[in-house]
């Protein structure tokens, strides 16, 4: 074999692998189609959390005064901001060049196919023709938006996340089609840096999948900002006007939304075309894919065929978080090692949305706890009660902490940490150990929070639980 390791893909998975399984002296191939790194460096997290400080840099602009701080209206030079998420990336990129080929990976570049006895050929760019094999292959080809009939995406109405992210300015009125966690990220934005916003989702609530008083702390504030949120809507194609400057969104109860652009935010599908040759997909137990395209793995990150590992967004039943696919990395490359493994919790991950306000969780909700017959107790603190919140001027939000309830009726487990306010992506790792750990109230309410900080809407919330909380009943 040519390589102790071949991997598919450079993204977060990709690279995570390559660069752990080279730290233990395995051999390692990395066959990526354009630049390591993958969507999440170059056309989502990365871009899109630096357009994301961009809207947060004009709000706490616009806000300026209330702290006695005297500037003009701010405007906004959005091909400015371009060129800084540009050097952002491209820094970031070739830091991680260099990591990979201080570790001494073999890169290659172009579309890698899987092919029978671990054997990977590109098929196209700059290595095309290359084959190559390892003892053992790892599939992490990542994903690529996925659309909807009627929004064909045409770089000008329609766009998904890789187009909006090469804007060069700020569309007057936009169309988020998606009340999920990138969808929602867009809309903050573009309503921080002046746009006309409509959220058009089909489910009855955006962000669905966090805790209900998560989610609703969010459309309240989307609400005050303007930003107007059409749920249970059925997007079924778009008119743009003649002269293009602007289109009209046709709904399913013939509502009409007329925008400058429309942006397209409902999920990802796996770029599993062309990644395994026909026979190992069709023949016998070996990679298998399921209905929608997405790789079967078992929860080891196992495939059917012998060998053959796939980590990240190619893989079915998965969060596609960037983390996540961290994390499956590191439990791939030791499970190739030998050493022991123990699979991702994907009840317990971290998650991470960067709106405004910010929302971080782990755990259960209260709706999946109540669903699953656990008895619980929950404490919530508002951040209107933190010293910190009110001196940064960003109240809006609450910490609520979901613990099992005990037979004498006091706190036992913690079984989910939910946050929606300032920050709360950097104060959510508390919560995860304490998710993860199966930590007690009174066992975490030990730990010291600093004072004034906003972490303390943490602490005071798990000393509740104890039922002897100081600012919270």
């Amino acid at each position: 074999m040519d390589y102790d390791v071949v991997i598919i893909g450079g993204g977060p998975g990709g690279y995570a692998a390559a660069l752990y399984g080279a730290s233990a002296g395995l051999r390692i191939a990395l066959v990526e189609l354009t630049k390591v790194g993958g969507t999440c460096l170059h056309r989502g997290c990365v871009p899109a959390k630096e357009f994301l400080e961009a809207a947060a840099v004009h709000r706490t602009v616009r806000h300026a005064s209330e702290f006695g701080i005297s500037v003009g209206e701010p405007t906004v030079d959005f091909a400015v901001n371009q060129r800084r998420k540009v050097a952002v990336v491209d820094q970031l990129f070739r830091g991680l060049t260099g990591l990979l080929r201080g570790r001494k990976v073999t890169i290659l570049s172009g579309t890698g196919t899987l092919l029978p006895g671990r054997r990977v050929r590109v098929v196209d760019g700059p290595d095309a023709g290359t084959e190559i094999a390892g003892r053992h292959v790892v599939l992490a080809a990542g994903s690529v938006p996925r659309t909807l009939p009627g929004l064909d995406v045409d770089g000008r109405h329609v766009l998904t996340s890789d187009e909006f992210l090469e804007l060069e300015r700020v569309p007057a009125s936009v169309a988020v089609v998606g009340g999920g966690a990138i969808g929602c990220e867009f809309a903050s934005l573009l309503s921080d840096l002046g746009a006309k916003v409509t959220v058009l989702e089909a489910l009855d609530t955006i962000l669905a999948g966090c805790d209900e008083e998560i989610s609703a702390v969010v459309a309240r504030s989307f609400k005050k900002r303007g930003v107007e949120v059409v749920t249970g809507a059925q997007v079924k194609g778009h008119s743009p006007a003649s002269d293009g400057s602007r289109t009209v969104v046709h709904l399913g109860d013939g509502a009409e939304v007329e925008v400058e652009a429309v942006v397209v935010s409902v999920g990802r599908l796996p770029r599993t075309e062309g990644l395994v040759s026909e026979g190992l997909v069709s023949e016998g137990p070996r990679v298998q894919l399921d209905e929608r395209g997405f790789v079967v793995v078992n929860r080891l990150m196992q495939t059917h065929e012998q060998n053959v590992w796939a980590v990240g967004d190619v893989c079915a039943g998965t969060p596609q978080l960037a983390h996540v696919a961290f994390a499956e990395a590191i439990l791939v490359i030791k499970g190739i090692l030998g050493e022991p493994m123990v699979p991702v919790d994907y009840e317990r991950v971290p998650w991470a949305i960067y709106c405004h306000p910010e929302v971080a969780f782990a755990g259960l909700t209260e709706a999946q706890a109540n669903a699953r017959g656990i008895p619980v107790l929950v404490k919530k603190d508002p951040f209107g009660g933190n010293s910190r919140a009110r001196i940064i001027g960003d109240t809006e939000g609450l910490v609520k902490i979901v613990a099992e309830r005990l037979g004498d009726g006091s706190a036992g487990r913690i079984l989910g940490v939910h946050m929606v306010g300032p920050w709360v992506t950097e104060l959510l790792g508390a919560g995860y150990l304490a998710v993860n750990w199966e930590a007690t109230p009174a066992e975490v309410a030990q730990f010291i929070q600093p004072h004034p900080s906003l972490s303390e809407t943490f602490g005071e919330t798990v000393l509740a639980l104890t039922g002897r909380g100081l600012h919270v009943g």
